[in-house]
């Protein structure tokens, strides 16, 4: 059993950064596509960003220009840099893999972030 570990999440005045982080007990981000998704109180969670095995990345285009995912195989963890943070970026974030090949998925608890004055 795979465990996902998030961390990094905080409060941040608008315009600030924040890096997540997203920790796995296995070796799992190597063969597989790790995603970032986010939820805020009362919306449906969504995809922030994504890293395939190959390295390629893709962004909502809320967050694109302002956030970047990236992907260390040796210490086998993901990043989300955010930057520009904006209020509505506020939400609790998410570190996901989907098993390639198969149905069984892998989330993290969640980290909470908060951008306020």
């Amino acid at each position: 059993q795979v465990q996902l570990v998030e961390s990094g999440g905080g409060l941040v005045q608008p315009g600030g950064s924040l890096r997540l982080s997203c920790a796995a007990s296995g070796r799992i981000f190597s063969s597989n596509r790790v995603d970032w998704y986010r939820q805020a109180p009362g919306k449906e969670r969504g995809l922030v960003a994504t890293i395939s095995t190959a390295g390629m990345t893709n962004y909502a285009d809320s967050v694109k220009g302002r956030f970047s995912i990236s992907r260390d195989i040796a210490k086998n963890t993901v990043e989300l840099r955010m930057n520009s943070l904006k209020p509505e970026d506020t939400a609790v974030y998410y570190c996901h893999v989907r098993v390639v090949g198969t149905n069984i998925d892998y989330w993290g608890q969640g980290t909470q972030v908060t951008v306020s004055s």
